[in-house]
């Protein structure tokens, strides 16, 4: 087995590892503080996943970004977020939720190889909108598996059955601020990728924009979240109509760029 192989799954089983160690310490036995080692494990499999990823994606021929490697740049990138936003607010009990995703994400190039060169990654515009897309995507990840956990969260402080780790949970409203930052954050990068998308289509690709799903799939996504972030501007909306919306463009997005390469690569076998 050789190492650009070896290296992603013993990542992954360090993920997973390290994720059952937080559900067992924080929603097991309700464990508050914090140790050294936690965030320095969660440092050591982000620079180990960051390794892999220069291993597999720069080819000779440009950049290997199919479905697989797509994910697990996102996922990293989600992660190296939610790492940061660790530091200011007590949420670590929720790297139970986060790792896992991170591990098997690595671990889709391993059980389906993938070969998918896109050449004209030696461009410059295509770079900055590689970058912005990839910024996009991991924030609003983030802001959708935080509206996942207010959603919870809520219902139990509803039925006043909130307990373990959520106990320890950030009260509502400083979740609430936190996805709200993610999401204009997110947003500034989707609305960065749609216009260098639309205005370097030509010059990357070769060929005018084309108004396809992939692309009608984003806009809709944006018109959601430009929605959303003016509705929270005017009106004040927050709580489920803010958490469904977050949802809802996630989900759009999912389509719009996760749904296609799976349908065109894995599916029908086309670049």
């Amino acid at each position: 087995m050789g190492t650009p192989v070896l290296l992603p799954l013993l990542t992954a089983t360090g993920y997973f590892a390290l994720s059952a160690h937080f559900f067992y310490s924080r929603w097991q036995r309700n464990t508050a503080s914090t140790c050294r080692w936690e965030q320095a494990g969660v440092t050591l499999l982000l620079a180990l996943h960051a390794f892999s990823l220069y291993l597999t994606i720069p080819q000779p021929g440009g950049l290997n970004l199919g479905v697989g490697n797509s994910l697990s740049v996102t996922a990293w990138l989600a992660v190296v977020t939610y790492w940061g936003a660790s530091f200011a607010y007590r949420l670590e009990s929720l790297y139970v939720a986060i790792l896992p995703i991170a591990g098997a994400s690595l671990l889709v190039p391993v059980i389906l190889p993938e070969s998918h060169i896109l050449p004209y990654s030696g461009m410059a515009a295509f770079h900055w909108h590689l970058l912005v897309s990839l910024l996009a995507y991991s924030l609003l990840t983030i802001a959708a598996l935080h509206a996942g956990l207010m959603v919870s969260l809520e219902k139990r402080l509803h039925h006043a059955t909130l307990s373990g780790a959520m106990s320890h949970l950030p009260p509502l409203l400083t979740l609430e601020t936190l996805l709200f930052r993610l999401l204009w954050a997110g947003f500034l990068f989707l609305t960065l990728s749609l216009v260098t998308g639309m205005l370097f289509s030509e010059t990357i690709f070769g060929k005018p924009l084309a108004f396809n799903h992939k692309v009608i799939f984003g806009i809709l996504a944006w018109l959601i979240f430009a929605t959303l972030l003016a509705g929270r501007s005017i009106y004040g909306w927050r709580g489920k109509r803010a958490s469904r919306l977050t949802i809802a463009g996630f989900a759009l997005l999912l389509l719009a760029y996760i749904g296609s390469k799976f349908v065109l690569e894995i599916l029908l076998g086309r670049a």
